[in-house]
């Protein structure tokens, strides 16, 4: 039988309105002492331009230049880094292990981090702060305590981070997987995800299941005392990437694991996500819903994919709720036919509109 004309995946390929260019420059800044955190970032665009701060996903993801295609590089000045312990900043968990990386590695010092990247970068006024998943959640926080430096909000994959949000993707049926790994007693990404979700709970024994995140922060938590124990943790950290990198695409592609295969990617995405989820986001509880009203009076764009599994829909429309509430709505709330990731196609189509339609600061 022939299957060859069956979509065989979800990303972004002709949709891109501009081409991908060189940085005009880039750099590291050094934020912090004790631990020395330094954060790599590029420019792109017009030096001149209307600064847009990106601020990538995970916690732990990384920033890329294909990343900085969503904008006019002819109106925009952006700013893509990598936030402490990512990517090429340092020091991260493979370089210096996670008792450095994740020293004075909080929320509170990512916000401080984007007013120093600000300072250092000479941006003075108001900027566009644009972030998906996790970086939808920095955003929100960052505006919620610095509303006077927001121009606009565009976030996509909206992510408040409350308790059930993580067990949906984290927890899903696991505790009764051993004795059934069919049975949908839970909400769960699992349940679109089977075969990803097989290698994800395996890692962890069955009678450590009942808490899957609680198990394999106890492994990242473990300093390895030999070569087996290292290798335990390279592949729990692996296995945690994969899941999450497998779900992020409405049409995954089993035979490429991509970036969240690779050893030093996934030891630091997936212990730098289990540490800010064990502390809660070092949030208080529902901390956005609850302070919305600090920014219902921004312009906010939301664009969040119907079947996203690794923040579900729900979180945008608590967040719409939220802004309605507080007298206000989105500027923007476009659902697209896509899943989590900003490379699929319709969501670049939908992110690359709403930075082309936006009123220029001047004018916000």
């Amino acid at each position: 039988m022939d299957f060859s004309k069956l979509q065989s995946h979800s990303k972004v390929t002709t949709e891109w309105a501009y081409p991908q260019a060189a940085p005009n420059r880039t750099g590291w800044l050094q934020v912090d002492t004790a631990p020395d955190h330094s954060l790599y970032w590029e420019e792109y665009g017009d030096p001149q331009g209307e600064p847009v701060m990106f601020l990538h996903g995970g916690p732990g993801g990384a920033c890329a230049p294909v990343m900085a295609r969503f904008f006019d590089p002819k109106r925009y000045r952006v700013i893509l880094f990598d936030q402490r312990g990512c990517g090429k900043s340092q020091p991260t968990v493979a370089s210096h292990g996670p008792q450095v990386a994740l020293t004075r590695n909080t929320t509170d010092y990512l916000v401080d981090d984007i007013n120093a990247l600000r300072d250092a970068l000479d941006i003075t006024g108001r900027m566009h702060v644009f972030g998906g998943s996790w970086g939808s959640t920095l955003a929100l926080v960052y505006a919620i305590r610095h509303p006077d430096k927001v121009a606009s909000l565009i976030l996509r994959g909206i992510f408040l981070g409350m308790p059930e949000d993580l067990a949906f993707m984290y927890q899903g049926n696991a505790a009764d997987y051993a004795r059934d790994p069919y049975a949908l007693t839970h909400p769960g990404s699992y349940v679109s995800y089977p075969d990803q979700w097989k290698a994800f709970v395996e890692v962890i024994a069955p009678q450590d299941r009942g808490d899957m995140m609680a198990a394999y922060k106890a492994i990242f938590d473990m300093v390895p005392a030999n070569e087996a124990e290292r290798e335990r943790q390279l592949q729990a950290a692996v296995a945690w990437s994969v899941w999450e990198g497998a779900i992020s695409n409405m049409i995954p592609e089993p035979a490429d694991d991509g970036k969240y295969g690779e050893a030093d990617f996934a030891l630091c995405f997936a212990q730098i996500e289990a540490h800010f989820f064990a502390n809660n986001l070092f949030l208080e509880p529902d901390y956005i819903v609850r302070n919305i009203d600090r920014i219902a009076a921004l312009p906010i764009h939301i664009v969040h994919g119907r079947f996203d599994l690794v923040c579900p829909l729900t979180q945008a429309s608590r967040l719409v709720e939220a802004l309605k509430d507080a007298g206000a709505e989105p500027a923007t709330y476009v659902k697209t036919n896509a899943g989590h990731s900003a490379m699929e196609g319709q969501t670049v189509l939908a992110l690359t509109a709403i930075m082309d339609g936006l009123a220029p600061i001047s004018a916000a």
